[in-house]
């Protein structure tokens, strides 16, 4: 009897404060359904299979560890407006004979039934839009699959046993509250508002030096290795200077509005402000993790599009050529009339087997090397030891550029051309490389066809060329590393295009390097790769659509969970100002004035979040500029392009939100009836 007592009573509670529970039971519910999905997915065999499948896998395991990682927080989060709501109640059952072990049989009665509610409801839609999800990205990897529903019991087994975790570390914090608290203190919790706080100018300060920092970072950082560190140092760095600036920043602005009388003293600001700065220190914090959730959203969604809609650009970028065979030779003798013509009887051959023609073929020499640059001095580094400044120098003759672009450039005995490939911002009028003496630079080109077919992108790097070629480079002959190994590679690379599909070049690739390399043998060979187009997209479609379909679930778990803090934090603070809205009803107050009384409040902290996120968005660009890079992703103009749409497109969103809480708010406040 007893136990179906306290199971009523937890019922009733959860069923009277609806408008509470429904928002809090919703995340819990799309929290559930989420993990699993991820959960599900990083173990479907149809995911596995496919190309790509073990990199997309990863990623999704990785995936579910954040959403499981965030679900912590977001259900701790939401739960606090709870219990301060649920004090009430609990005091006057305190009063009236429920000791505190009783109302304890009360919580756990509550946690039973929300994690009961959770578990199903979440479980039974994770099952049912797995398939759909597993569709979707499927069909963004541009595979197929059977329209067979799987449930994966692992992933039951682990969302069930993550989400209770949850749950009991909730309850024990709900308990732990609850049992530090006096009978009149929980009675009269709800009216007990915070100390107006005193402007702390010095954490303001504080927070924005840091902020500056952080966008010092973001704006000068220009080797893309350094700013995968320093992205991690800059983000970190922003959320603690946001919150700072969030809870010192609205004390103060209120404190100046209420300094502002033209301002202040009107009826729609005075009651807004008024009821404001009595609990602005958590209004800062919910306000500062609003702004932080609309920034992950925006960073992740942006950069997550633009690498799928421009993954074919960064693979042209990479890989000018369909496929590329590169010769790498311990002696340029040996690239003579009987090199070419056996590797172009080999590849012919291949060719011939599937009937297939090759276009656009392009064969140049190329030696290269890693340099420290110092100015305009480039010295070959011997120990192995990189830096920001680290180049990779790319040495070609003039012939070759000349018969590859269609030019007929001349060159002095000192005079070389200059093309900078990526990540290179050299612009100097000369260049001396490893102790040949200040050569000028005579011009340099836009453009190079054999850029990406040697793999120089992946580094910063820089095309030198020029005349005597094998003189040229015999300057460099006698370095080596301290194992004895020569510092420079030589290679004859030559690259061309094909018409067919993606896995008819993988075979043609495979059969090519096999002809290649038996044929091609001798002492001034050192080896022989063979890259192509075809096997490179289908490592990208993984990496990219893994990210893009990660990056669109947990776009909508974070702007869910914005959602959640923006609605049931006006939601709460409606019933903690209705009281006073009641009474200033009494005093004369319309229902016209309380509306605008309720705007000006929401108005005035609202829309913060979304511009400093803006801001934030606005001082990341550069640095995730060139953190995509090492994706291989160089277009810029996309980035900026579909950056600006989705905060567009994020704003909209937002202010479709405000209107829905401005409006839950105003119902509350504006209405006569009790709990």
């Amino acid at each position: 009897m007893k136990r179906a007592f306290y199971l009523r009573l937890a019922w009733d509670g959860i069923r009277k404060n609806k408008k509470l529970y429904i928002p809090y039971i919703l995340t819990c519910v799309c929290m559930t359904a989420m993990f699993y999905i991820v959960s599900f997915l990083s173990k479907e065999d149809s995911v596995q299979n496919i190309s790509g499948g073990s990199e997309i896998q990863g990623i999704l395991y990785l995936g579910s560890v954040v959403i499981g990682i965030f679900s912590l927080l977001i259900l701790f989060y939401t739960n606090s407006f709870l219990i301060r709501r649920r004090k009430k109640e609990f005091g006057l059952y305190n009063i009236l004979g429920m000791n505190k072990y009783n109302l304890s049989r009360v919580l756990i009665w509550e946690s039973i039934i929300v994690y009961a509610i959770s578990l199903v409801c979440g479980l039974g839609f994770g099952i049912l839009f797995s398939k759909f999800a597993e569709l979707i990205m499927i069909n963004i990897l541009m595979e197929g699959t059977n329209f067979d529903l799987k449930v994966n019991f692992e992933s039951i087994g682990n969302t069930a046993v993550w989400f209770l975790a949850i749950f009991v570390l909730i309850l024990i914090n709900s308990l732990r509250q609850i049992h530090i608290s006096k009978p009149v203190e929980l009675l009269k919790s709800e009216n007990i508002g915070e100390k107006p706080p005193k402007a702390n100018w010095v954490l303001a300060v504080l927070g924005a030096v840091i902020l500056a920092a952080a966008y010092a970072i973001a704006v000068t950082v220009d080797n893309p290795m350094a700013a995968i560190f320093l992205y991690f140092v800059a983000v970190t760095m922003v959320i603690v200077a946001t919150y700072m600036l969030f809870i010192s920043g609205s004390v103060a602005l209120c404190k100046a509005l209420q300094k502002n009388k033209r301002y202040y003293y009107k009826t729609n600001h005075f009651v807004s402000v008024s009821g404001m700065v009595y609990r602005m220190k958590r209004n800062g914090a919910g306000l500062a993790s609003i702004c932080i959730l609309s920034t992950m959203v925006l960073v992740m969604v942006s950069c997550t599009v633009c690498l799928y809609t421009g993954m074919e650009d960064s693979l042209r970028t990479t890989f000018p050529r369909d496929i590329s065979i590169d010769v790498q030779v311990n002696d340029f003798a040996a690239v003579n009339e009987d090199l070419v013509h056996s590797i172009d009887s080999e590849i012919e051959d291949v060719l011939g087997k599937y009937s297939e023609t090759l276009h656009d073929k392009i064969s140049y020499r190329l030696t290269d090397f890693a340099a420290q640059q110092n100015g305009n001095d480039f010295s070959i580094i011997t120990n192995g030891y990189y830096t920001s400044t680290a180049y990779n120098v790319l040495i070609v003759p003039i012939e070759d550029y000349n018969r590859l672009m269609g030019q007929n450039e001349t060159l002095g005995e000192n005079e070389v051309l200059i093309y900078k490939a990526k990540l290179s911002d050299y612009d100097e009028s000369t260049i001396n490389l490893n102790g040949t003496g200040d050569l000028k630079i005579k011009k340099y080109v836009e453009d190079y066809i054999g850029y990406g077919v040697d793999m120089s992108t992946v580094n910063p790097s820089i095309y030198v060329f020029v005349p005597n070629y094998d003189a040229f480079i015999a300057q460099f002959e006698g370095i080596t590393e301290p194992n004895g190994n020569p510092v420079l590679s030589k290679h004859y690379i030559t690259g061309f295009d094909l018409d067919c599909d993606d896995l008819v070049q993988l075979t043609i690739l495979n059969e090519i390097h096999d002809s290649v390399s038996s044929s091609v043998t001798g002492p001034s060979i050192a080896s022989v790769s063979t890259d192509g187009i075809a096997g490179s997209r289908m490592l990208f479609l993984g990496l990219y659509g893994g990210l893009f379909f990660l990056g669109i679930l947990l776009g909508i778990v974070f702007i869910f969970a914005a959602v959640l803090i923006m609605y049931y934090k006006q939601i709460s603070e409606g019933y903690e100002d209705r009281a006073r809205f009641e009474i200033m009803q009494k005093v004369g107050m319309t229902q016209s004035e309380i509306k605008k009384s309720v705007n000006s409040q929401v108005l005035t902290v609202f829309f913060a979040p979304l511009i400093v996120a803006g801001i934030h968005l606005a001082f990341n660009f550069p640095l995730i500029n060139k953190t995509i890079t090492l994706l291989g992703f160089t277009n810029s103009g996309l980035l900026m392009g579909i950056t600006a749409v989705c905060f567009l497109v994020f704003a909209l969103l937002y202010v479709i939100v405000y209107r829905i809480t401005s409006r839950s708010y105003y119902s509350i406040v504006s209405t006569a009836e009790k709990d």
